[in-house]
């Protein structure tokens, strides 16, 4: 059944003030709306529970870029299209930058935005693994202020966030101290891009004396919620990638993800596909000889 578009309204306030004032004089009733990506999916099908909607494509603080000697500070609004131009994050965070170039077509990919990829909560997204990996942080502004969340705690079950009725995603801010890290992701779906994925991931790493140092390892569309691997980052830390340290990966990995049956593919085949992608990782690490 189709929306009936007489049953919605929408509203476009000027002032970012003027979009919390109205999300708190009546909580969970205003659905903010940037590049509708997502929302107009669900509008179209009938199924948007919302009716309405306040669009905050024109704020200019949450279309921000802003650079700082030991952060970058992303509007929520910024789209994957502007993610992907930016050369510092292209440089810097290659993990989001090829997730940007992943998400949809071009067209989606010059109206989709960050905040909204992480507002919709969905376990399959392309660019939470990779925000995950480089340990995000939201800001999220209600007229009572700002918060600022672990991006890793936001995320507390199928769709569900830490958002609260009255509050907004204003930015995402990334740490930068990531910049000597070896990167890799890896996307498994039925085409690159314009399809969801069945399995995705995010991964960091860092050798000395050809010990691992550091690893940071993200999956998505394998649990309720993208998710990092403790316990695998745990298990390797400090040891040399050999083929026996790879066999217990792939085994603790498997304990690690949750994954389900669904239109797309089966848990059976995510549980493999996400063991081979992080082995993967790891010989690909192994290759860059001793980095510090």
């Amino acid at each position: 059944m189709r929306a009936d578009p007489g049953e919605y309204s929408m509203v476009s306030p000027s002032t970012l003030s003027a979009v919390v004032s109205m999300m708190a004089a009546e909580p969970g009733q205003w659905l903010p709306i940037a590049g509708g990506t997502d929302v107009m999916v669900l509008y179209s099908a009938g199924k948007l529970p919302n009716r309405k909607l306040v669009n905050i494509w024109n704020i200019p603080e949450l279309r921000q870029i802003e650079v700082f000697p030991d952060k970058i500070r992303i509007g929520a609004s910024c789209t994957y299209t502007a993610l992907r131009q930016h050369a510092i994050l292209s440089r810097e965070f290659p993990l989001l930058s090829a997730a940007a170039s992943w998400t949809g077509g071009i067209a989606n990919q010059n109206r989709g935005t960050l905040g909204g990829n992480i507002a919709n909560a969905s376990p399959a997204a392309d660019s939470l693994p990779a925000l995950l990996v480089y340990d995000a942080e939201l800001t999220l502004i209600s007229v009572r202020g700002t918060r600022r969340v672990n991006y890793q705690s936001f995320h507390t079950g199928y769709k569900q966030t830490a958002l609260s009725a009255d509050e907004l995603i204003q930015e995402i801010v990334l740490p930068r101290r990531f910049a000597n890290y070896f990167a890799h992701t890896r996307k498994v779906g039925a085409r690159n891009a314009q399809a969801i994925s069945k399995v995705c991931l995010a991964a960091l790493g860092q050798l000395t004396d050809g010990k691992i140092q550091d690893v940071r390892l993200a999956l998505g569309s394998v649990a309720a919620t993208p998710i990092r691997l403790p316990e695998t980052e745990r298990t390797v830390a400090g040891r040399i990638i050999e083929p026996s340290l790879l066999e217990a990966v792939r085994k603790i990995v498997t304990t690690e993800i949750h994954p389900i049956d669904d239109i797309r593919s089966t848990a059976r085949y995510r549980e493999a596909v996400a063991s081979n992608l992080v082995v993967e990782f790891f010989q690909k690490l192994a290759g860059t000889g001793n980095q510090a």
